[in-house]
């Protein structure tokens, strides 16, 4: 018997080596699908090979598929698709072993109307006209490298691409492609580097696609044609660190790659450390250690959200019965670094951390780990300073809820500003708010201007007067840079300030990031004046919004159905 993985999947036929096999489904469940249970016709022995043939066909209400009709698309003329596997969605695409633990190459031909394009998760092998069908074309794909199926994707819309180094291109509508050039002009540089710190890229291609506004992350590591969002065109290249962040998963994440949901930290930890250490490279050290406090400070506001004493904010959590999707936040991100840079500082710097890094890489290369591995590994690595590493608790680090229980040392130049400045607004009596101008700003740039107002939201909510002035001396909604424009908002609705209302259930509904729209939905259910005209508004865009921003917008504003 083989068991796949489906979720909303229709089986019309299954054979092996080209037998008919008897096939059914096991009870449904929740969140993880339908187990689909295949009868082999006859005895296999062990090391045998079969070939499955299954055909099927996906749900139009896929939690992994968003489809788009011509209205919702920039260029208004043509549909567009686009797939998010991660974590447990490729089963509602295709039956699968959907686990990291298994890695698999791929070859897929698909077929789209003659005036689309269709791009995948491997290596463009060219195209022919379908001969079924003339006003279609069938695109081919192959990656030779094994993966675990969460990186399988597939997008097909009106596509145009621009070369921006010698193995990318970027991708996207007509009318976002020049822009995304532009942003995305360091992506070379950042391989290159990445290159010097973990190893050579294995991968070939390294294209990057700009998605609709409703894609749910920031970005998604698929092989060869990273995925990101286009709240990313901020027109100064300001935001490219998530660029930096997607390059390095060819290393942490889609080589070495955790074996359970459970061990998430080992990819998301390590990569934002890389992510960093690439930071650190281009634009200095202390701009590293800006980002990391900065990374630090996103981890205290998780914290305040779901609680210290939350068991999800456990670096590694227990997901028994648990879906991933509801787990996820900046925990395995944020905690996994920090621990990292911990470790760094503990171990002899960044020098010395890096040749562990590119050792570990090369050691797990094409496998799937879980912390114990990782673990052993950095013991015997280090085995001169086993003394030192056995001063870590790592029974804390691992499975206490809560920050972390050591705080790493971050070098402040660049955050003074940001302390100070932030410190000023919340000492300010109204008798102070005549000391503030545009002058203020003047020397920050925009990491600073994130950091003034995420110190902000770690505090007590400012008086709606004091958010007024801001408004009138620095104009923040003047601003369109995404990271800015959603601190500033929640900062706004956090104070209760009314007029800020209908800007921000604009920015929740005209982009789907759920780094932004999760947290401005929950502020503004949280607003008695306007918990009904929140619920309202997603209610009206719930059928236009992808499906698993949809399923957790819902919990958080309880009307998951």
């Amino acid at each position: 018997c083989v068991v796949l993985d489906t979720k909303d999947l229709q089986v019309f036929k299954v054979t092996v080596n080209g037998q008919d096999a008897k096939f059914g489904f096991g009870e449904k469940h929740s969140f993880k699908g339908t187990p689909l249970e295949i009868t082999l016709p006859y005895e296999l022995r062990r090391g045998q090979e079969a070939i499955v043939e299954i055909s099927f066909e996906s749900s139009p209400k896929s939690s992994a598929l968003q489809w788009f009709s011509p209205e919702q698309t920039s260029g208004k003329k043509h549909p567009f698709l686009f797939s998010q596997c991660q974590a447990t969605h490729c089963r509602a695409i295709f039956p699968c072993q959907d686990t990291p633990a298994v890695k698999l190459t791929y070859y897929a031909e698909i077929s789209v109307p003659k005036e689309l394009v269709a791009l995948m998760s491997a290596n463009r092998d060219g195209e022919i006209p379908d001969p079924e069908d003339s006003s279609r074309k069938i695109y081919r794909f192959s990656q030779n490298v094994p993966i675990p199926c969460y990186l399988i994707a597939l997008v097909v819309g009106a596509l145009e691409s621009r070369k921006i180094g010698p193995r990318t291109l970027v991708w996207a509508e007509k009318e976002l492609v020049d822009k995304s050039a532009y942003e995305f002009a360091e992506a070379e540089a950042m391989l290159k580097t990445a290159e010097d710190l973990a190893g050579p890229y294995i991968w070939g291609q390294y294209d990057l696609l700009v998605l609709p506004p409703s894609f749910p992350y920031g970005g998604m590591e698929n092989p060869c044609l990273t995925f990101v969002t286009p709240t990313l065109l901020a027109g100064d290249r300001s935001l490219s660190n998530v660029i930096a962040h997607e390059i390095s998963h060819s290393w942490t994440g889609n080589l070495v790659t955790n074996k359970t949901w459970e061990h998430f930290w080992l990819n998301e930890g390590h990569t934002v450390y890389l992510e960093r250490r690439i930071g650190g490279r281009l634009f200095g050290e202390q701009f590293r250690h800006f980002q990391a406090l900065g990374g630090w400070r996103d981890l205290q506001n998780t914290i305040n959200t779901l609680g210290d004493k939350n068991p999800v904010t456990n670096l590694i959590p227990n997901l028994n019965e648990v879906d991933p999707d509801v787990a996820y936040s900046s925990v395995p991100y944020e905690k996994g670094f920090a621990l990292l840079f911990y470790l760094e500082q503990l171990l002899g710097g960044p020098d010395v951390f890096i040749g562990f890094l590119k050792a570990y890489i090369q050691q797990f290369a094409y496998k799937s780990i879980v912390t114990e591995d990782w673990k052993k590994f950095l013991y015997s690595y280090f085995k001169d300073k086993v003394d030192v590493l056995d001063k870590v608790d790592w029974n804390l680090w691992f499975h206490a809820p809560g920050m972390p229980p050591v705080k790493p040392t971050y070098d402040m130049t660049l955050a003074n500003a940001c302390v100070a400045l932030s410190q000023r607004w919340i000492k300010a009596k109204e008798s102070d708010l005549g000391s503030f101008s545009s002058a203020d700003l003047k020397e920050m740039s925009s990491h600073q201007l994130i950091e003034f107002l995420a110190l902000l939201l770690l505090e007590a909510p400012l008086p709606v007067s004091h958010v007024q002035r801001m408004q009138q001396v620095y104009d923040f909604n003047a601003i369109n840079n995404s990271e800015i424009r959603f601190r500033w908002l929640r900062l706004c609705i956090k104070s209760k300030w009314e007029e800020a209302i209908p800007l921000a259930l604009k920015m929740a509904t005209d982009q789907g990031r759920m780094k932004f729209t999760r947290p401005l939905f929950r502020d503004l259910y949280s607003f008695d004046k306007c918990r009904d005209l929140a619920v309202k508004t997603f209610l009206e865009h719930r059928a236009s919004m992808h499906p698993v921003t949809s399923m957790l917008v819902g919990k958080d504003l309880k009307q998951d159905q």
